[in-house]
């Protein structure tokens, strides 16, 4: 790709970027995907536990979406060591092409399987609030799964250029793990810039205005209804919680999807290329790409700590595993004694909503 050529060109002629300050950047970087890679291991097993506790034995079309999501983040979180190894070696791949294609694939496949759910967990959340305030009680099990089916199929379709083009190539005598289309296919830099046009408009842009059009229309209709004040408190503090996943989710890929259409304009001849794109290639894209990964921690941490219920799970499950967390237990519950011959009444942590 030109694009690519013209970045090469430029790190010959410039050597600033493998110096001290580009070398820490890299150790930062791999040093994160590490760490997201353990808590995303542990938070995303924790939130499967969880969800099939008996805490949550009425099984909701939203929290089949979160299992859904736990499973993709939980696939996503295996690339990461890959990821890791590759930044830090300078972003040069040791792992040959099979290892390139296979960990490319998974990656970009739950990346979109991640935004598709979070998508339709916005609209499950929406009709969930509608059907039940208008007392319609109807099953929407059959519905949620053949959701996750189609969900999961789009994800492999949508993968398939990044499955099948995928490959290794020596480039200033460095083995790169990167998306090469071939030459009879016409311009390659046409090609790439169409595809990865695909993946914002698919992953980002048209997941972003279906979620907004959900919460627009679900405040509307909430707030046009006379509801008790338990039953509002109770929608509100639902709402919120899938709205603030959802919005980490839109917050940490931002960055990334804005450097990419940046570089879809210069594929497209739009923009020329220059050394302001050239810099932030070098320096700010890895770590864009490195706050996108860290979302997939950032899920099973939000629901485990937003929604009352799995902090309950939480707490029995710490209960039984640490003996020691039984001396606060007390603390966590929802019938904290008063002291005898004081006025003081400890406030339960549970009843304080975040």
């Amino acid at each position: 790709n030109r694009s690519l050529s013209d970045l090469l060109k430029m790190l010959a002629e410039n050597s600033e970027p493998h110096g001290d300050g580009f070398k820490a950047t890299r150790i930062i970087i791999a040093m994160v995907y590490s760490i997201v890679c353990a808590l995303g291991l542990v938070g995303n097993l924790l939130v499967l536990y969880l969800l099939q506790s008996k805490h949550r034995k009425k099984k909701s079309t939203v929290t089949f979406f979160v299992m859904n999501l736990a499973v993709t983040d939980f696939q996503f979180v295996l690339t990461l060591p890959f990821w890791a190894v590759d930044t830090a070696l300078d972003f040069s791949w040791p792992f040959g092409k099979m290892m390139c294609k296979i960990i490319s694939s998974v990656t970009t496949m739950n990346m979109y399987a991640s935004v598709f759910f979070l998508t339709a967990m916005s609209v499950a959340r929406y009709c969930s609030v509608v059907s039940s305030l208008k007392m319609n009680r109807s099953s929407s099990g059959c519905s949620t799964k053949w959701a996750s089916l189609l969900i999961w199929i789009v994800s492999i379709i949508a993968t398939l250029p990044h499955a099948v083009y995928s490959t290794t190539a020596v480039v200033s005598e460095e083995e790169l793990c990167l998306v090469k289309f071939p030459d009879e296919y016409g311009e390659p830099q046409f090609w790439l810039g169409l595809y990865q046009t695909q993946k914002v408009l698919i992953g980002f842009v048209a997941p972003l205005i279906i979620i907004s059009v959900c919460y627009m229309r679900l405040l509307r209709f909430v707030s046009s209804k006379n509801m008790s004040n338990n039953n509002s408190k109770r929608r509100s503090k639902v709402t919120k919680s899938v709205t603030i996943v959802v919005l980490s989710f839109f917050i940490c890929w931002l960055p990334n999807q804005a450097l990419t259409v940046w570089g879809i304009f210069i594929k497209f001849n739009v923009v020329p290329f220059n050394e302001a794109f050239y810099t932030t290639q070098a320096y700010i894209f890895p770590v864009t790409v490195c706050l996108a990964h860290t979302n997939s921690c950032l899920n099973p941490i939000l629901y485990c700590l937003i929604r009352r219920e799995f902090r309950a799970a939480l707490k029995e499950l710490l209960l039984k595993v640490t003996p020691s967390f039984s001396r606060i237990g007390p603390v966590l519950t929802n019938r904290s004694p008063k002291r005898k011959g004081q006025g003081l009444v400890v406030i339960p942590v549970t009843k304080v909503q975040t």
